[in-house]
């Protein structure tokens, strides 16, 4: 009798019940509550704030989160009602409108562009056009490291499909090769250059070249990371380039691990679980086994996700050392919070806590680019496409450095021209989304440089005397430029002031690293199918690309290729139109 009752206390189950509330007393509606014994997530009502969850013990412990609430943790027991308060944490909400990527002048935010191919989504960007100089002297672009669009374009070309115009970030293409790698001195941070040369698509502008270089860590003596891999194991990862790329992807990650990193495992599909606690790098062997077993099943509740991954970087966080949250999904949310907006409203809480975010992409034909580019910025983050595994290599491997260890923080430049000698200019890339300029408000967002890192932006201008601007003193200055930047250690506010000097050259005399920019520049405006682009063929692009670049760099051959493809995609294309 007593082993009876004995069993039958062991196997009963208690009925967790309780009620979320704000300090108004009002139900806080759809409130993510992790139960931690099952590391489960589960949510407050929808009309009604109250839950109700099984388990096993009788004593428990729950960790409760909400949009504008603080989040906060409990200690239960599981036969007691739970009555529990939520306390605001308000965001302001000015502070979380879309910011600009560039500041310009004559764009209308009313145009429109189709977003999206398929099921895959873009944001609707408007491109930069040029600006009178005598008018507006003074624009400014936030730097980021972002090289989602090339692999996601090269994507669609090895596909044999035309690339979405909104799909094209010309800024991104560019710096995918990180050209024109110059490190700054010992004791600085950054390296500033600039070049003005001749425009290859039209022989009355000119082009000038702005390069950033971040200084570069030593990998051997940088603090201990914090990883969180956050991965999306839903049913739409079910394909060969979806999970099983993720997964060989962070496998070669786990394998350059030191024994001082630690690496935690959050997955969601159908529901929110840890899946993995956090472990020393010296483990590969069991952080690499939980990776191997994962399958893709069930929902994508995303925004769960998000908050439990978060609140394990934090709870494992190391000061002084680098914490990021690694996002590999093809960026589908379909349960919870799944807008831009509101995916926008809950990184933006997260943005101060010191965790970094990085999106990495995957898939085709459900790609949420825009949902990705959201979450990367607003994370103080960057965002990679991984469309095989040589990509995943490069970016989680090769360039390990610039894309997870970061230098700087909300980077960005400020550029004043000089009206006696630029007429008017226009910056290439950097485009704004609809939203953020249908606000009207000149506020940049800065971007995340990391370790390493060669960022190139390309301004065209207009001369303002055509005929004599060869003619011009070398030392005279075409533009001021005043960059600004918080490190990442200090979170102190720094600034650089480099003035851009007329060293005009041919454009087949300077650096073969800025002729590759200029090609790359032309292939990115040709696929976008700008207006400001003439009505330069194919055959034009291929031909000056071929004269550029290097034909021992592997990426350069390949970039190379994707004309040749290219040309017969938009060729076909073109017949069928007609």
């Amino acid at each position: 009798m007593i082993f009876f009752f004995t069993v039958l206390s062991v196997k009963s189950q208690y009925y967790l019940k309780g009620i979320v509330k704000d300090e108004k007393n009002q139900p806080v509606l759809h409130a993510n509550i992790l139960l931690y014994s099952q590391k489960k997530m589960f949510y407050s009502g929808s009309s009604s704030g109250e839950f109700g969850i099984p388990t096993n013990l009788q004593y428990d412990s729950l960790i409760i989160s909400a949009d504008n609430f603080e989040t906060i943790g409990v200690k239960v027991k599981s036969d007691a009602w739970q009555n529990i308060i939520l306390k605001s944490n308000i965001i302001d909400e000015s502070k979380n409108q879309p910011r600009l990527s560039s500041i310009v002048s004559d764009v209308n935010p009313n145009e429109t562009y189709k977003s999206f191919a398929d099921d895959e989504t873009y944001f609707k960007l408007i491109e930069n056009g040029f600006n009178i100089t005598n008018e507006h002297p003074k624009t400014g672009f936030s730097l980021n490291i972002n090289k989602a669009s090339y692999s996601n374009a090269r994507r669609f070309i090895k596909m044999g499909l035309p690339v979405p115009p909104d799909a094209i970030r010309t800024e991104e293409m560019v710096n995918y090769f990180n050209l024109h790698v110059r490190p700054p001195k010992p004791g600085q941070m950054f390296n500033i250059e600039s070049q003005l040369t001749s425009c290859p698509w039209n022989e009355k502008e000119q082009l000038l070249f702005l390069n950033v270089n971040a200084k570069q860590l030593d990998f051997n003596h940088i603090p201990p990371g914090n990883f969180v891999f956050l991965i999306d194991v839903s049913g739409s990862m079910d394909m060969p380039n979806r999970l099983p790329l993720i997964k060989a992807a962070f496998q070669m990650f786990v394998k350059n691990l030191r024994n001082i990193d630690t690496v935690s495992i959050v997955t969601y599909g159908g529901f929110v679980q840890v899946w993995l606690q956090p472990t020393s790098g010296a483990e590969k062997e069991k952080i690499m086994q939980a990776i191997e077993v994962l399958d893709a099943d069930g929902d994508t509740p995303g925004e769960s996700a998000i908050r439990l991954a978060y609140q394990i970087a934090k709870k494992t966080f190391i000061k002084g050392g680098t914490n990021r949250v690694i996002l590999a999904t093809d960026g589908d949310f379909n349960v919870g919070e799944t807008s831009e907006k509101a995916l926008d409203d809950l990184i933006s809480a997260q943005r101060n806590s010191g965790v970094y975010l990085t999106c990495l992409g995957v898939g085709m034909g459900n790609l949420k680019d825009s949902k990705l580019q959201t979450l990367a910025k607003k994370g103080n983050g960057n965002y990679a496409y991984l469309d095989d595994i040589n990509e995943a290599e490069r970016v989680l491997v090769k360039e390990i450095s610039q894309n997870l260890y970061a230098v700087a923080d909300d980077v960005f430049m400020n550029v004043q021209f000089n009206p006696s000698i630029v007429k008017k200019y226009r910056l290439i890339g950097f485009d704004n989304k609809k939203a953020a300029l249908q606000i009207n408000e000149n506020h940049l967002e800065g971007g995340e440089m990391g370790s390493g890192s060669s960022v190139l932006a390309i301004f065209e201008i207009q001369p303002t005397d055509e005929k004599n601007y060869n003619k011009i003193s070398t030392n005279d200055i075409v533009a001021n430029l005043y960059m600004t930047y918080r490190t990442t250690t200090e979170g102190e506010l720094e600034s650089i002031d480099y003035a851009a000097k007329n060293q005009y050259a041919a454009m087949d005399s300077i650096d073969r690293d800025y002729r590759v920019a200029s090609a790359i520049s032309m292939f990115g405006l040709k696929l976008k199918e700008s207006k400001y682009f003439p009505d330069k063929d194919w055959s034009f692009i291929y031909n000056f690309s071929k004269k550029s670049i290097d034909s021992n760099n592997y990426l350069q051959r390949e970039f190379l290729t994707l004309i040749e493809k290219a040309k017969k995609i938009y060729k076909a294309k073109k017949k069928r139109e007609e």
